[in-house]
């Protein structure tokens, strides 16, 4: 059973603080035709209130988001024109107030991921993808291509890490990683930092290519856990799959990265052959 740790509350709880308040922000959608091309724009805005302890904030804080997304596409054509605005204020805040903080990006939706995390979708055309941010105070942690890995260090108490792997497209800007051996760059995080990122590259520049390619190839984040046994600490690895798709025969290619004292355990990773990781810094 894993139990969450939780400090005692103070005794000036701020719910004595918080002051009633009503905000209401309009949703519509709106259907348009010329010269054939039809075109639906629609804004949603939803409220959510989270619990407290929210990660950087006052343990007895409880926050307030507002998200608006606002998108636009043409019937029958891929991709959408699309954006997401995230606004936060303490609860018992009037909302005409400036918010603690906005992240705004290009993308469909997003979600909280308890109190820690704001995980926002950006694909808005044929690759999917996700921009991760701290909730407490709207800071971008890092981006991944594939769906955030999350797991606990710890069975007594939970100790959440979080693992993505981000594959440069061409149009990347940062020059380190149009480098033709790159592979993509794994990050392992807590809800507070980054505290690892690993690049892997590959000597054969096209099999990197293809390990990289968003069209040709499906990546997955998975955590393998040995036997547990007690007084000692779990095995845990970090398994990423590639595998091509149709009609190219499946091919699986997979590494797995150990996770050691809460740490990627890079030199003792097993590769496919040629692949190679090493620790890496933005």
């Amino acid at each position: 059973m894993t139990l969450l740790a939780q400090p005692a509350k103070r005794a000036d709880d701020s719910k004595n603080a918080r002051k009633p308040f009503e905000s209401q922000s309009p949703s519509s959608i709106k259907f348009t035709s010329k010269d054939g091309e039809e075109t639906v724009d629609i804004q949603n805005v939803s409220y959510e209130v989270t619990s407290t302890y929210v990660s950087g904030r006052p343990n007895d804080e409880r926050l307030v988001l507002r998200k608006t997304i606002r998108s636009k596409y043409v019937v029958d054509d891929i991709g959408t024109d699309a954006t997401v605005t995230i606004e936060a204020w303490p609860l018992g805040v009037d909302l005409k107030q400036k918010p603690l903080y906005t992240i705004s990006y290009s993308g469909l939706d997003g979600e909280r991921i308890e109190q820690e995390l704001f995980v926002g979708s950006r694909g808005t055309e044929e690759v999917d993808w996700w921009s991760v941010y701290k909730l407490g105070n709207g800071q971008h942690l890092f981006d991944t291509y594939v769906p955030l890995l999350k797991f606990s260090i710890s069975r007594e108490i939970a100790t959440e890490r979080y693992v993505g792997l981000e594959v440069p497209p061409d149009d990347t800007k940062d020059v380190r990683l149009k480098e033709p051996h790159v592979i993509g760059v794994l990050t392992y995080a807590s809800r507070d930092r980054v505290m690892r990122e690993a690049l892997l590259t590959c000597d054969d520049p096209k099999q990197a290519q293809l390990l990289r390619s968003f069209a040709d190839v499906k990546r997955e984040l998975s955590l393998v856990e040995g036997p547990y046994q007690k007084g000692a600490e779990p095995t845990r690895a970090i398994k990423l799959l590639f595998t091509q798709n149709y009609p190219s025969p499946p091919s699986p290619v997979s590494a797995m990265i150990p996770v050691i004292k809460d740490d990627l355990d890079l030199a003792h990773a097993q590769l496919p052959p040629k692949v190679h990781i090493t620790a890496w810094k933005r």
